[in-house]
């Protein structure tokens, strides 16, 4: 790098400042001084270093950044505005309801693979990006820019661990150690000591900063990426609203803009040496063919025989065979639980195409949302109960637009012996809380197969709850079941019973039960119970002179009952809910059942006593 060019970028860098700053005032909130401590690092990256088309941000070989400290979005959006992506007098719109330079990026911008600004989840995905390029045999990097508070949290470990484990030289972090954090200084300040030490332990490279606002030192840096197997991490000393004398190393900016008086004051200082970056040539990315990530028009069929009694969980790890079988975009991940939620048999067709993110659930979701973002279909498997651990990552998710199928097995009271710290009984209200999100409860293994064709064509963020019982066959093997959709599978005139999953078993024997006494009832699959199938259940509760009575293995809280009675209360019907009401304990499936009153003898009682 010759010295007029690391002059250039010294000036593109208070350029950024000048920008952030700007913007900032002009919202009249955000976080200049967070921008100007990361302004040196991101005008080397942009404008240095990174091989990239700033006319095109989706290309496929692009590298990537993940600005996991999402508070300093100004900086981001200034960084596209200098390379002439974002019209620069965008930046004075930040923040406001007609912009989608929102306070922290989301994919409404084209540069933004992901949203953040919930600090710690950045890596995670970077750790997914990495291991798709991996795959796709593209040779684009992955680099991550962390603040030092962001550090303090454990998803941030996780996805590190797993970066060092699979030796991920395509992926870079840089740590933007500023010292101060938002109410007071960081854990450990300065010590970059610290930091080092802990990414090593974890496998990584380390190298460091000792002047983060160091444009050659920061070059050199940056000089060495991939130069061994293990991912680099880059500690970068800095100060928290470098490059203005009156903000640098201060306490108590944290999330304040500078007035129109201190703006001034502060953009006088970095004027005299800022320069653009528009017309600065950028490296371009390596011309390799983009990944073969096409879906099939149709899947192969399907063979089950009435009657046939198989888990739903077991029947997901046949469907993700088959489907994946001819849908090379399809890829899966668990957290050491593939034994259970049966994700093994896509793992022993497919080793190359499943990642072991281990017993991490945090980052399972974030390296799955990694892999959405780079056209991959991605189906992330655990016990339902632990995706509750990454609620942050699937909430964001949501924000992201993500494209994230999320399985999750034992489901309820009805995995008995384990007892209740393995019972999900959370999952449905945690899901169906989430933005753009579908929720998917299968009865049996046609159900389940079909569903997974669904998730595999829907984009979106769908939840698939599979069950550990075993339970027979009841559809046919070319039945329909799309989502948002439910089945009518008997009909009385008494009641509207809806269920899902295991407790549909038990209200088809409540209704031979009653049937048996001269009364008869309605019988639905909820089998999609965000988006419910309303028009249907609605029809059958108007035959049954709108009563509905439904029947969960999830807390009354949240669930299914929940989800029909939002739908229908202002339509004039009854909904009486059966779920579980209090704290279960390990037993015996079927007397978990009938303690809890969601098995065929409860719902009998219930449609007795309405």
């Amino acid at each position: 790098m010759i010295e007029t060019d690391i002059e250039l970028l010294k000036g593109i860098a208070n350029q950024l400042r000048i920008h952030s700053i700007e913007a900032t005032t002009a919202a009249g909130s955000g976080h200049p001084t967070s921008c100007c401590s990361a302004a040196d690092v991101v005008a080397a990256l942009f404008f240095g270093h990174m091989k990239y088309d700033a006319k095109n941000p989706h290309f496929h070989n692009n590298d990537r950044f993940i600005l996991s400290k999402g508070h300093a979005a100004p900086l981001l959006y200034a960084a596209w505005a200098e390379n002439g992506f974002v019209p620069v007098a965008e930046l004075l719109k930040l923040r406001r309801f007609d912009s989608d330079l929102e306070g922290h990026p989301t994919p409404r911008l084209a540069f933004a693979d992901i949203a953040t600004g919930s600090l710690g989840q950045g890596l995670g995905v970077g750790v997914g990006m990495a291991l798709a390029a991996r795959q796709d045999k593209l040779d684009f990097n992955t680099y991550v820019l962390l603040g030092d508070g962001e550090i303090a949290e454990g998803a941030v470990w996780e996805a590190a661990s797993l970066a060092g484990f699979y030796k991920l030289s395509n992926l870079i972090v840089i740590v933007d150690a500023n010292r101060l954090g938002q109410s007071q200084a960081t854990a450990f300040g300065h010590d970059i000591s610290v930091y080092v030490k802990r990414f090593e332990s974890f496998g990584w490279r380390v190298e460091t900063l000792d002047d983060g606002h160091d444009m050659e030192e920061i070059m050199e840096v940056l000089s060495g990426v991939g130069l061994d197997e293990r991912p680099l991490a880059i500690i970068a000393k800095t100060y928290k609203g470098a490059g203005v004398s009156f903000l640098q190393d201060k306490d108590n900016w944290h999330g304040k803009p500078l007035s129109k008086e201190e703006a001034a004051k502060a953009i006088a200082e970095l004027q005299p040496s800022a320069k653009s970056g528009l017309g600065v040539a950028i490296p371009a990315p390596t011309a390799l063919p983009a990944p073969d990530l096409s879906a099939p028009a149709t899947y192969p069929a399907i063979s089950y025989k009435l009657g046939d009694q198989i888990a739903t969980r077991e029947a997901y790890g046949a469907a993700l065979v088959r489907v994946g079988g001819v849908n090379p975009a399809v890829v899966a991940m668990d957290g050491d639980t593939k034994n259970s939620t049966y994700s093994e048999k896509f793992y022993k067709q497919f080793p190359h195409r499943f990642t072991e993110c281990f017993i991490a659930e945090q980052n399972l979701v974030a390296v799955a949302v990694g892999f959405g973002t780079r056209g991959h279909v991605p189906f992330a498997s655990t016990f339902a109960t632990f995706f509750s651990r990454a609620a942050d990552q699937i909430r964001v998710a949501g924000i992201s637009t993500a494209n994230l199928k999320l399985v999750g097995s034992h489901v309820g009271i009805s995995i008995g012996e384990d007892g209740p710290s393995q019972m999900a009984l959370e999952d449905l209200a945690l899901v169906r809380a989430i933005a753009g999100s579908s929720v998917l409860y299968p009865a049996d293994a046609v159900a389940t197969e079909k569903l997974l064709e669904e998730m595999a064509k829907t984009r979106g963020i769908q939840f698939l709850r599979t069950s550990r019982p075993k339970t027979p066959v009841i559809y046919g093997n070319d039945e329909p079941f799309p989502i948002g959709g439910a089945k009518v599978l008997r009909e009385g005139a008494k009641a509207t019973i809806v269920a899902a999953g295991v407790t549909l078993f038990e209200a088809l024997k409540a209704a031979d039960q009653l049937k048996a006494e001269g009364i008869t009832v309605t019988v639905i699959d909820a089998y999609s119970i965000k988006p419910l199938g309303k028009e249907v259940i609605l029809a059958a509760a108007k035959k049954t002179a709108n009563t509905v009575v439904t029947v969960e293995d999830h807390y009354i809280e949240g669930g299914l009952g929940d989800a029909v009675a939002g739908e229908l209360s202002c339509e004039g019907v009854k909904v009486h809910k059966l779920a579980v009401k209090s704290l279960p304990r390990s037993g015996q499936a079927a007397e978990l059942l009938a303690a809890f009153e969601i098995d065929a003898a409860a719902i009998v009682k219930k449609v007795k006593s309405i």
